[in-house]
């Protein structure tokens, strides 16, 4: 009987781990690894502010999960995940619809053996008024081409209009990376748009407002960054609002606590994460945000075949401190679940998971990336900002690329990027 191995979630760090499952066990004729997601292609989602911005066209830099599985020998399922019954180890999917609305796969009850969690985190509106309804919350690639769609909508508004007073105002809520990140590449890209025919727009018609509710943007990040990243923003401007939390969100303004209110033509929820809904109602252990709790070794609290990885996992360090929600955790994790996965199954004793912070950095689009560095070779930590942050911040996605790619193909791409924009425009505008 074949056993099944199933990953729940092709993000950064489910796509990574399925792709070591299959390489590892792809000699194995017993034994069978299969992705599930909802969408048929994946994208890096540090990247979604791009693609919002049009700065990134999707079509060109998606991965498609069908190529991958063929490449690698893992099966890849089509489907969102509604239920999950965790006794008779049973996932229910949901439908696959078309663009009409008419089925394309019947909602279908699939088994596994072992499951790895790796649906990653979606926006805490933490139950405010409006902000489901009238904000964008870039968790997905399909909000951020909307957001691309209504931000282009916009820009032909101001363009066309009579008053040449008219500006476009953005509101940005949360001033972590997602939002600094937005607001400087909504900045370049508005300074682009003279070159693409729209002769009345430039930045200086463009309004961004990040709102954050903490003492300094970037919070959870070495104060030093927050102050370079508000100083950057400031000089290129964007408003920055400290200490202000927001009360109610309407469709064509934000409103703050503190009685005042910001037109917003368009409006971002970027201001915190928690974990699927679902998660907590199949009757995994969360904590607060509904994240899995997990053990040392990653796997699920209680429940042996089961481990989760990345954002949706709740992991705490001996030291008491929690593991972000980043990239590289999720990498780390990638890592260490495979390993501890085959281990399982082979009754070999598992492997206690150890995040190693390697330093964070910030893109603001061509103007800046500052951050830190991290590690034993370094010493500390190191400040760095201008052209070698840049180029370290480039390198995390190559990194990400050759995990799931390979080290050749990731070069082939490389060099495929750079023709590609050779022959295209700088800036999606459709």
């Amino acid at each position: 009987m074949t056993e099944r191995i199933c990953v729940v979630g092709g993000g950064a760090g489910g796509l990574e781990l399925v792709v070591k499952l299959a390489k590892k066990l792809r000699r194995e004729q017993d034994v069978t690894v299969q992705l599930v997601d909802k969408n048929p292609t994946h994208i890096w989602k540090p990247l979604f502010h791009e693609v919002a911005t049009g700065s990134l066209n999707s079509n060109h830099d998606e991965a498609s999960y069908r190529m991958l599985a063929k490449k690698y020998g893992f099966e890849f399922v089509l489907g969102r995940v509604t239920d999950m019954d965790l006794e008779s180890r049973q996932l229910t999917l949901a439908p696959v619809t078309d663009d009409d609305g008419g089925d394309m796969v019947p909602g279908r009850v699939m088994g596994y053996d072992t499951l790895i969690m790796a649906v990653g985190s979606l926006s805490n509106d933490f139950g405010i008024e409006g902000v489901a309804e009238f904000s964008r919350q870039l968790d997905s690639r399909e909000e951020a081409e909307r957001f691309h769609k209504q931000f282009t909508a916009v820009v032909h508004r101001v363009n066309s209009g009579v008053d040449d007073d008219a500006l476009l105002s953005v509101v940005i809520v949360g001033g972590g990376a997602t939002g600094v990140e937005l607001a400087a590449d909504m900045h370049n890209v508005a300074a682009r748009l003279r070159e693409y025919g729209f002769p009345k727009f430039s930045s200086d018609r463009l309004r961004v407002s990040v709102i954050e509710a903490a003492p300094r943007l970037l919070p959870r990040l070495p104060e030093r960054i927050g102050l370079s990243v508000a100083t950057e923003l400031g000089r290129i401007g964007v408003d920055v609002l400290l200490d202000t939390q927001v009360s109610k969100v309407e469709a064509n303004r934000v409103h703050t606590r503190n009685g005042d209110s910001y037109p917003a033509d368009l409006s971002v929820w970027a201001a915190g994460v928690r974990a699927p809904d679902f998660l907590k109602a199949a009757g995994f252990p969360v904590d607060r945000l509904g994240r899995i709790e997990v053990a040392p070794d990653l796997s699920v609290k209680g429940h042996r075949g089961l481990f989760a990885i990345g954002d949706c996992c709740a992991f705490t360090a001996e030291d008491g401190t929690e593991v972000p929600p980043r990239a590289q955790a999720a990498h780390q994790m990638a890592s260490i679940a495979a390993r501890n996965v085959i281990a399982q199954r082979r009754s070999f004793r598992t492997r206690p998971f150890v995040y190693k912070d390697f330093g964070s950095l910030i893109s603001l689009s061509k103007f800046s990336t500052v951050g830190n560095l991290m590690g034993n070779l370094l010493k500390g930590t190191v400040f760095v900002e201008g052209f070698v942050a840049r180029m370290v911040y480039l390198s995390l996605y190559r990194m990400h690329q050759s995990a799931v790619f390979g080290p050749f193909s990731t070069l082939l791409i490389m060099a495929g990027d750079r023709i590609y924009k050779s022959t295209r425009a700088d800036v999606k505008l459709h």
